[in-house]
């Protein structure tokens, strides 16, 4: 294995899946056409027993056209079925199934557009990757054994090396280095971000590009399991698993299917005995208007566009019933680092003590900040600048780093003149103090003031001190460092609360910071101190009282409550182990898109009642237009119920079949945009869903059967 010179990516980005618009043309449905003719397999249509119904129903009937042409007997009620009668039925109900897979297949060819971009990032690359490398030194020193490989061709627990310009070639977390990375590819955002090692934003996807520096990532992900093969298998949609409540759905649907195939069969003879006998091309048209086609058609379509949705919103659901149960969400929490506050704590204060030197709180501050790599220490030391401390103005000899360890809790350095500069955590820095120096009463309660006041704002106190070379010891001051809440969410939680959902932040910090973290945000309560036994706790405690809870985070820390919860949302600058928990993940890291998901998950339920109180609305019309028109002639006392004045009984029964395919089209818009939702109570929105589709469904069929039917009079044999 030989050093190489890293070459140029052959690979460009491509571009993020295009945003459609909800409407339909005839370009959608035409390529729409090859895979809703497939989905006419008797075995694809079993899986729904509507439209199942429905396709054996065009099939006896084109038997019994086709029997009639031949001139092969038919059953006692010919006389009211001519051949152009029974060969219309048989043509519309055939195109009410295919109006049924279209919908469908709309909606997973939306799916499959975006996947197609998708793909295109996923073209192999070159990967420098490290034969040895020793993540306890300098990475730039020690990784020089390198060799290049296809992109294809790493594995598991690779190390790679990736530098300014070059796409990272899989899924992995960076190991060293600190770099800008764009990730328009995968999230459609222009804006870079920063990625680096030891935290929870170490997380990188293949195919985003490294804009600035180098660092070394370990592929996290199997040859075809990459994020990138995860999210082309879920926009695609074809595999989507029906969610509990549309299980339940299509199992009433089926119900009333029976119900009406039961009813129609006892109408025969009831009509018989009363010198109305039909045909059975007329049977198996009252049958089909009579059933909820309408809602049967459209039910896979209205699942697979509530996940589009989604994804046209940069969050990928691994399941139909994530969304669906985000729906119904009534609980949410959220982790405070890096969801409710960017992550990175900035130095906004130096506190100093009486009889202390500003400057000398200052000077020792950014003195034992200035080998911190981190953001904090990084903004202590430009604070520091702000207030007019420069290298030069540090007086004494070279010193000695001493890093921050989870043991000591502080950081520093120690001078070759025996001085030595501390700064940490309060109680940690205390104790560093009184090893050689009592604290006095009065400084203890003045810097125990400083510490709780930083902590009632929201803030995270580092308490500062320093030794002499004598060896006295004394505490300096108060650095405060901010916790900043991302903007807009307060306004952003008013609305869930306006939806009826209770917000809980949940931290590792102390109660009087939770607090202060927690009104600043504007959540419902709080939960301190926070272990990830404690998130999984609170969460099942929730569950337990019937709430259905949904929960954002983006660490290894937060991955089993993400796992626990019913909607678990992981953020995409998060950990590997944390997109894997969750059954959701926000590409742009925004936890504020819950309010999206929530509306949607809400959007997609309100869409299936709507449809369905449509549907048996609009089958309570087609029965007042075909019932009267196959009794008429026989008992003249229903001609009253015609109050529609159809031309004919042949023409009255074609026409609701028609109307019953072409609603179907109509609706095809509707299903995949979704009925619009807004924040207002359970009781206005059945009230609305009554009002709009349920009166809509009564009135849309007399007028559209009424205008069909005075085109089909026109024909001969009508």
């Amino acid at each position: 294995m030989t050093t190489t010179t890293i070459p140029e990516p052959t690979t460009t980005e491509a571009p993020r899946p295009s945003r459609e618009p909800a409407g339909i043309g005839a370009r959608q449905l035409v390529e729409a056409l090859p895979g809703a003719l497939r989905k006419l397999d008797p075995r694809t249509m079993l899986r729904n027993p509507v439209m199942f119904i429905v396709e054996v129903g065009a099939a006896f009937t084109t038997v019994l056209a086709v029997a009639q042409t031949l001139g092969l007997p038919d059953d006692p009620g010919t006389a009211a079925s001519s051949l152009l009668f029974s060969w219309s039925i048989a043509v519309w109900l055939w195109l009410t199934v295919l109006f049924a897979t279209v919908a469908e297949s709309v909606a997973e060819g939306r799916g499959k557009a975006q996947a197609s971009a998708l793909r295109k990032t996923r073209s192999t690359t070159m990967a420098t990757r490290v034969s040895r490398y020793d993540e306890t030194t300098d990475a730039a020193a020690t990784a020089t054994a390198t060799e290049q490989v296809a992109s294809a061709d790493l594995r598991l627990g690779d190390t790679v090396i990736v530098t300014a310009g070059e796409l990272i070639p899989g899924d992995g977390d960076i190991v060293w280095g600190i770099a800008s990375v764009d990730e328009s590819a995968i999230t459609g955002e222009s804006a870079p971000v920063v990625r680096e090692s030891g935290g929870d934003r170490s997380a990188v996807t293949g195919g985003t590009r490294v804009l600035s520096d180098r660092v070394v990532v370990r592929i996290t992900s199997k040859p075809g399991k990459t994020f990138i093969d995860r999210m082309i298998a879920l926009v695609e949609g074809a595999s989507r698993q029906k969610t509990p409540n549309e299980i339940a759905l299509n199992i009433l649907l089926a119900s009333l299917s029976i119900v009406f195939l039961l009813v129609v069969i006892t109408v025969n003879p009831i009509a018989a005995y009363s010198g109305a006998a039909q045909s059975l091309p007329v049977l198996v048209a009252l049958l089909v208007c009579l059933i909820p086609t309408t809602i049967g058609a459209l039910l896979s379509a209205i699942g697979i566009a509530g996940m589009d949705r989604l994804v046209q919103r940069n969050v990928l659901a691994m399941s139909g019933r994530a969304v669906e149960a985000a729906g119904d969400v009534t609980t949410l929490l959220l982790d405070k680092t890096g969801t409710i506050t960017y992550g990175n704590r900035q130095a906004s204060e130096f506190v100093t003590l009486a009889g202390v030197d500003s400057f000398r709180l200052v000077r020792a501050a950014a003195a034992s900040s200035a080998s911190d790599p981190t953001p904090e220490g990084k903004s202590i030391v430009e604070l520091a600048e702000a207030e007019g401390y420069s290298p030069s103005t540090n007086s004494g000899t070279e010193g000695t780093v001493v890093p921050f360890t989870a043991q000591t809790r502080m950081s520093g350095v120690d001078y070759g003149d025996g001085r030595q500069v501390r700064k940490g955590a309060a109680s940690m820095a205390i104790a560093w103090v009184e090893q050689s120096t009592p604290i006095g009463a009065a400084q203890r309660h003045e810097l125990d003031g400083a510490v709780t006041a930083v902590s009632q704002s929201g803030g995270t106190p580092l308490v500062v001190a320093e030794r002499d070379s004598a060896g006295v010891a004394r505490v300096l001051g108060v650095i405060h460092l901010k916790d900043v809440v991302k903007t807009g969410l307060k306004e952003r939680f008013a609305e869930l609360r306006a939806m009826g959902i209770r917000t809980v932040m949940v931290t590792g910090d102390n109660p009087l910071t939770a607090r202060a973290i927690a009104a600043e945000a504007g959540v419902d309560d709080f939960l301190a101190e926070a272990t990830p036994e404690d998130k999984l706790a609170l969460i099942r405690r929730e569950q337990d009282g019937g709430s259905l809870v949904a929960m954002t985070g983006d660490g290894t820390n937060d991955a089993p409550a993400l796992a626990q919860a019913d909607v678990g949302v992981a953020m995409n600058t998060g950990t590997s182990a944390a997109k894997e928990a969750g059954n959701m993940v926000d590409l742009d890291s925004d936890p504020t898109k819950l309010i999206d998901i929530v509306a949607i998950g809400k959007q997609l339920l309100i869409t299936r009642g709507a449809l369905t109180t449509f549907s048996i609305a609009n089958d309570v019309a087609k029965y007042f237009a075909i019932i009267p028109a196959m009794f008429a002639a026989a008992i003249p006392g229903l001609a009253a119920l015609n109050f529609m004045q159809l031309g004919s009984p042949s023409s009255a029964i074609l026409s609701a079949v028609i109307f019953n395919a072409i609603v179907i089209i109509a609706l095809i818009p509707l299903s995949l945009k979704g009925v619009g939702y807004r924040a207002v109570s359970a009781s206005k929105l059945l009230g609305r869903n009554l009002f709009v589709y349920g009166l809509g469904g009564l009135i849309a069929p007399f007028i559209g059967i009424k205008l069909i039917d005075l085109v089909v009079s026109l024909l001969p044999g009508f």
